[in-house]
């Protein structure tokens, strides 16, 4: 299949995609009627990229839609496909799943990611109450579902009081209603336990950071158990890497805002 097929094919599947807007799929279909009219390929595809180009500078475009416009503007080498089937476990024994939200998951993957015995990190939705949901109705607040990172790690190399320690560190425990920027229950901080000890553990590990004095105000992290992980579209997976410009920024503003917090604390 060469580009142009891939192209179409996959203008074909967003039109047929039950997450695309009635918006994008307007415009898809218009392209598509273009295309089948014998006229240029390129010429209507780049007509496409013009026409969601205003969106997409906003990110305002649905996942895969974006995913797609990046594919026209960028082209095939740099598009970045997650490969969702190796984030399985392989071995029970020495394998297991964390499961942590702490505001926009785009800034959640890399601080795990990044450290030895960290094997996949996924992001996606969970907390809620609707199959499969997707992120405009994740973001919409119509699902109940968080923003949340689902870790698979090697307990030889790292353990489950390790990666506590790292989300207390890149999340702030005293607000309730979103987090730095991102507003909104869908952004709630929220360890999502797997098991007896590890609630325990991040009981614990909540304990500490009271009794520590860090943080005047009450610490609302909350502690619930797990329930079924959605994972979040391909756009959303390992965002550090697709944009880190971009992602850069947004960490910058979150480690400001948290050093800024632990300074004010002290006086």
């Amino acid at each position: 299949m060469d580009k142009e097929q891939v192209f179409i094919q996959t203008l074909y599947n967003l039109i047929l995609n039950p997450n695309t807007r009635d918006w994008e799929r307007k415009v898809l279909i218009q392209t598509k009627n273009d295309i089948r009219e014998n006229t240029s390929v390129k010429e209507q595809l780049s007509k496409l990229e013009a026409t969601l180009r205003p969106l997409a500078i906003r990110m305002n475009l649905t996942p895969d839609v974006m995913d797609f416009y990046l594919l026209l503007t960028e082209g095939f080498d740099t598009q970045q496909k997650y490969d969702f089937s190796k984030h399985a476990m392989q071995d029970a024994d020495y394998q297991e799943r964390a499961v942590f939200a702490g505001g926009c998951f785009w800034c959640m993957v890399e601080p795990f990611e990044s450290k030895k015995g960290i094997l996949s990190v996924l992001s996606g939705y969970t907390g809620g109450h609707v199959e499969k949901p997707n992120y405009d109705q994740v973001s919409g607040g119509y699902t109940g579902h968080v923003e949340a990172v689902e870790i698979i790690y090697d307990t030889r190399e790292i353990s489950y009081s390790d990666l506590l320690t790292i989300y207390w560190q890149i999340t702030d425990p005293t607000d309730a209603f979103g987090q730095f920027q991102d507003r909104g229950k869908q952004y709630r901080p929220v360890i999502f336990y797997q098991d007896e000890r590890q609630k325990k553990l991040a009981e614990q590990s909540k304990q500490e950071l009271v009794s520590s004095g860090t943080f005047r105000q009450p610490i609302v992290t909350k502690i619930e158990p797990v329930g079924t992980f959605w994972p979040a579209e391909n756009y959303h997976q390992q965002f550090y890497k697709k944009q880190p410009k971009r992602y850069k920024k947004i960490q910058q503003a979150r480690k400001q805002f948290l050093i800024y917090q632990r300074i004010k604390n002290k006086w």
